[in-house]
């Protein structure tokens, strides 16, 4: 009888050790292909950005953090850091005011975005600037209702927009956000949508105060 020895393990072990060997050598050049594209992806992202949206998202986050701000006694403080050991052998707790702390002002972050379902395209009459402006009059507005006529209602797609981009900048500049506000600092609409962010540098609100 003649026998025949199989070959098999031993090519596919040879296929086996090629691929991966092949593969070793390749993923070098994968990663930087991947890399290649998820540059690309970015820069066509920024490029994309519509100026008026964000714009209007940045000056949204601007005014509702200073009517939140507003609407906290500045009597009311909190208590940050360790204790303070004087030489008297005392203690003292170092306390900052609590609308402008960084606690505060992290939780009013959170839920900034939240109230772009309150905005909508307006247009202005005479000019015909377009921004994404508040049409839900708050509380203490006491009854100081603007023209509808000059809003474009796109329903949920429009404050859904609005909102992503207001996610966006909040991720992206959380800290430059805190910081100003926990400053003071005035022109904050300016200093962040114009300078620290580029949101709208180079648009017709670039000069306009909230």
């Amino acid at each position: 009888m003649i026998m025949f020895h199989s070959k098999q393990p031993t090519l596919l072990k040879s296929c086996s050790s090629f691929s991966l060997k092949q593969a070793t050598n390749m993923a070098p050049w994968i990663i930087k292909v991947a890399l290649m594209a998820m540059s690309i992806l970015i820069e066509t992202t920024e490029g994309k950005k519509d100026k008026v949206l964000y714009c209007s998202a940045c000056r949204a986050i601007v005014d509702e953090l200073n009517y939140s701000i507003s609407q906290i006694d500045p009597k009311k403080t909190i208590h940050v850091g360790a204790f303070k050991l004087n030489p008297d052998g005392s203690l003292t707790d170092r306390k900052v005011p609590l609308a402008r702390s960084e606690t505060n002002l992290s939780e009013l972050l959170d839920g900034v975005c939240g109230s772009m379902s309150d905005y909508a395209l307006h247009v202005d009459p005479d000019t015909k600037k377009k921004q994404y402006k508040r049409f839900a009059p708050r509380s203490s507005d006491a009854g100081d209702f603007p023209d509808f006529n000059n809003f474009k209602f796109d329903g949920p797609e429009g404050s859904n927009a609005l909102k992503f981009a207001c996610e966006s900048i909040v991720e992206e500049f959380e800290d430059d956000i805190i910081s100003l506000f926990a400053k003071e600092t005035d022109h904050v609409v300016d200093k962040l949508c114009n300078e620290v962010s580029d949101h709208c540098k180079g648009t017709k609100f670039q000069s306009d105060e909230l």
